[in-house]
């Protein structure tokens, strides 16, 4: 015998979210519980995008402060961190 693929959770919701969780579920032609679960893969997906937005914006600002302008500029700065 299986076991369950899912577990229950409750969450509790203020009445007109609940009305527009209920109304985008019909229209969706979806359950609420498969509606939540898309809704949480596109947070994850947003909060992924964001953590590559920061990873981005701290790759800029280093580049700027050790005045990379080339990839010869990073062969070097590679030689020179590995003692080579």
């Amino acid at each position: 015998m299986l076991g369950r693929t899912t577990k229950t959770m409750s969450v509790s919701l203020p009445p007109e979210m609940v009305k527009e969780v209920e109304r985008l579920a019909t229209i969706e032609k979806k359950s609420k519980s498969q509606l939540f679960r898309d809704m949480f893969t596109l947070y994850e997906e947003m909060q992924q995008e964001r953590r590559w937005q920061n990873v981005r914006r701290a790759g800029t600002r280093a580049v700027k402060r050790l005045g990379i302008t080339s990839e010869e500029d990073i062969d070097k700065l590679i030689h020179e961190v590995r003692g080579v």
